[in-house]
């Protein structure tokens, strides 16, 4: 047996390493049964200790678990996750949170709905070194923020998870069109959203009029469109615009309103073979024929035809389109998709359709990105977050109170589609009104066009929204004030482009 003296300092730095192995286990998983090695210190009888002596005596010993005994419970962390929307989106998320949290113990996650000025403040937030976990971002801010650095790169993540991952989970190739900047993924789209028609059915059938079809193969062409607004936009004395006598300053019942803002702007563009954002160069093509003319057709409504109110008049009534739908002073609104939620529930008969055309079919496909910031404490937790939001449970949340429409393959099979499409009856009698199947599988998907912000964008859209607003109350039209915005928008778009 050898021998060798242990001083104070060896035993103390022994019984060091001792306890920081206990710590170590306590730590880790339970322990199990095995055999080891152990150092047996002996100390004589009757021996003077001037040192600690040991007698180094190897023994074979099986370690058994603690019955009874468990492991600390992992660390519960909070996320922080910043949205916007109304009040069906806030009960959606709300929801969908409780349900995540039942599913995931040790994570808990705060929503921040910020319903206005929600760029401002999440930048704010960034600024201050305290941007949130996971968040809704935006079309015209994803590539700068991803082109920054402000997201996380979830590209292994997501293609190496075994439902998310499979290629026909999305709709693509519009999916990775979206979500992805050089290459990789920096988040999920939430849904699919488009602008189409909504209209009062109770109108088309008290003037002998046929309603426009959800079928965009029969969607009226623009001359169809005008002859029916003309029809339907009735003054106090019951003239219809181009008859002697309308009064356009006392309008009884408006044909059509048209929102003049980028996603409803962009459909009818598109239908006129244009580009808002030419996909091969990363600019603004507004300045385009196609896009002027898509641009003065609808100004005209308002401004020659007389058969939609004028931007400032709309709010001077006070009364949202889904008001005014329900009492008969609009025949026609266009809106977007997720505008459903709230427009099935008026007490009318409701109808939905596809937009008129230009020269082809056309609508804008849209929807909020969900992403995890690239500075959050917590990665590995946001993944499971973002991931949770881009399963078919989180869409169904959506998809069953008409807010949204699929991303998901499987959910626009008819099988997919059993599992939240409910036709419309009445007021909360059902959701959707009678033909919407193909506005979900038809016309969004065959004929939605994309709209991709290039980095940059939002310093470029400060320059194009105020000669827009110009072309709406006929101060210009829309080839002038295009002409003039479109190279003060490229100059700072080719200026963000330098930056990566």
């Amino acid at each position: 047996m050898e021998k060798r003296k242990l001083t104070r300092r060896d035993f103390l730095n022994l019984s060091a390493g001792v306890a920081a192995g206990s710590l170590l286990a306590a730590c880790g998983a339970q322990p199990t049964p095995e055999k080891i090695v152990e150092t047996v210190i002996v100390e004589k009888e009757g021996e003077k200790v001037v040192e600690t002596v040991v007698v180094e005596k190897e023994v074979e010993k099986v370690v058994t678990a603690t019955p009874g005994a468990e492991a600390p419970a992992a660390e519960t962390v909070t996320i922080t996750f910043t949205g916007w929307g109304g009040t069906e989106e806030d009960e959606g998320v709300k929801s969908a949170v409780k349900v995540f949290e039942e599913e995931n113990p040790n994570i808990k996650v705060t929503w921040i709905q910020i319903p206005e000025n929600y760029d401002d403040k999440v930048l704010a937030m960034t600024a201050a070194g305290t941007p949130p976990d996971t968040a809704f971002v935006n079309n015209g801010q994803f590539r700068t923020y991803a082109r920054d650095g402000l997201l996380l790169d979830i590209t292994d993540l997501l293609k190496g998870d075994p439902e998310l991952g499979r290629v026909d989970y999305f709709i693509e190739p519009q999916e990775e069109a979206r979500c992805t900047y050089q290459g990789r993924w920096y988040g999920i789209g939430s849904c699919w959203v488009a602008p189409h028609i909504y209209y009062n059915a109770d109108i088309f059938e008290q003037e002998g009029i046929e309603p426009p079809s959800n079928d965009p193969e029969k969607a009226w062409d623009w001359s169809e469109f005008l002859e029916v607004a003309k029809q339907l936009t009735i003054d106090v004395n019951g003239n219809h615009p181009g008859d002697s006598g309308f009064d356009e300053d006392n309008i009884e019942r408006w044909a059509i309103q048209w929102p003049t803002w980028s996603i409803p702007l962009h459909a009818v563009i598109a239908s006129n073979g244009g580009y808002w954002i030419n996909p091969d160069t990363g600019l603004v093509d507004i300045d385009k024929p196609e896009a002027t003319e898509a641009l003065q057709a609808v100004a005209d409504l308002m401004l020659v035809h007389k058969v939609s109110p004028l931007n400032t008049a709309f709010s001077a009534l006070g009364m949202s389109n889904t008001q005014m739908l329900e009492n008969g002073k609009l025949a026609m609104a266009v809106d977007g998709s997720w505008a459903l939620a709230w427009i099935t529930k008026i007490n009318a008969k409701l109808g939905t359709a596809a937009l008129p055309k230009l020269k082809q079919p056309a609508t804008d496909m849209q929807a909020h990105i969900h992403s995890a910031y690239a500075a959050t404490k917590y990665p590995d937790q946001a993944w499971k977050w973002v991931r949770f939001l881009g399963t078919e449970f989180y869409q169904l949340v959506f998809l069953k109170m008409g807010l949204w429409l699929p991303s998901q393959t499987d959910l626009m099979t008819p099988e997919g589609m059993q599992k939240w499409y409910t036709e419309r009856q009445g007021p909360g009698d059902g959701v959707h009104p009678a033909g919407y199947d193909q506005i979900v599988t038809q016309y969004v998907p065959k004929y939605g066009h994309v709209l991709y912000m290039p980095p940059g964008y939002a310093k470029a859209d400060a320059v194009i929204t105020p000669a827009l607003d110009a072309i709406w109350i006929g101060e210009q039209t829309a080839e002038e004030a295009m002409t003039a915005a479109a190279p003060e928008a490229n100059a700072i778009l080719e200026a963000e482009q330098q930056k990566g």
